[in-house]
């Protein structure tokens, strides 16, 4: 008899790719202690390699971090790396050197918590069928929205923008969840806690469909940007019956002709060091 399968778990729903997550931060020397040496990433070694700006890169991913001011994420992001146990060691290294900032780190539920020098949390999970096969990635981001925001959201992002998406938990404390990618999710948590003023930092999908969620949006006034042929930018997530704003997070949308789509990105194994070197384990060697 033939194999039979639910085909459907398979389909892809119009936003294909969270590249980057961006927010801007002070300090370089900083930035460089906890994202390359604590958390084990790359910096990109081909562009933004001046001291205006640093790109890190997680596997198919990247961090962006301007050097002009601070921005925190509403919420945290969460990370997939290859090898607990050496990411508890780096950041124990790397500790004193951050001891007059922010930096904070903890394991809780098998899971590694890690606070970055301005206050940005993420969450490092082992690889695990929850993210598909890779073992580096920027496999969410989490953020904190207003009670009642969820389903809004949810349905904000499956009109607009055409998204796979479900809403979770009980009334009252629900949570968005949309696909960006065939592994990657965007999650909004509803939380009666305050939020923190908005600050600008933002989030860079591509989408397959680039003109119908572009004319969807101006049919609403939320474009906020006209970047160039391949990009626009809009901030505001509302409610699409009442036009009621109900979260703020730029996202930079961009087309699947943009020249950087699908560009390779180095990955380094943070294993490898002068002392104890093996020849040709210079690059990761897993899956992203």
């Amino acid at each position: 008899m033939a194999a039979t399968f639910d085909r459907a778990r398979q389909d892809l729903g119009n936003i294909v790719l969270l590249e980057h997550v961006n927010v801007c931060i002070t300090d370089q020397r900083l930035a460089t202690i906890f994202y390359i040496s604590g958390l084990g990433l790359t910096r990109d070694p081909y562009l933004v390699t001046g001291v205006e700006n640093m790109w890190v890169n997680v596997g198919r991913h990247q961090f962006h971090l301007p050097t002009r001011g601070v921005q925190v994420l509403r919420g945290h992001a969460g990370l997939v790396l290859p090898d607990p146990a050496a990411l508890k060691r780096r950041l124990q290294r790397v500790a004193p050197m951050l001891a007059e900032t922010r930096f904070a780190w903890e394991e809780k539920d098998g899971v590694i918590e890690a606070t970055c020098p301005w206050g940005n949390r993420y969450r490092c999970h082992a690889p695990a069928p929850a993210f598909g096969e890779t073992e580096l990635a920027i496999a969410y981001v989490a953020f904190d929205v207003p009670a009642g925001a969820a389903r809004g959201i949810a349905r904000f992002y499956e009109e607009i923008f055409g998204a796979h998406v479900a809403v979770e938990g009980a009334a009252g404390d629900e949570t968005a969840v949309v696909a960006v990618s065939a592994t990657q999710r965007l999650r909004f948590h509803e939380t009666a806690r305050p939020s923190p003023d908005y600050d600008g930092h933002h989030i860079q999908i591509y989408v397959s469909d680039f003109s119908g969620p572009h004319r969807r949006l101006l049919e609403r006034g939320l474009v906020t940007e006209e970047s160039s042929e391949h990009q626009y930018r809009f901030r505001d997530l509302v409610d699409l019956a009442s036009g009621k704003a109900l979260f703020a997070i730029e996202h930079e949308v961009r087309s699947l002709t943009h020249p950087l789509c699908g560009r390779p990105l180095v990955n380094r194994n943070p294993a490898q060091t002068n002392r104890d070197y093996t020849r040709g384990h210079d690059a990761f060697r897993g899956t992203y």
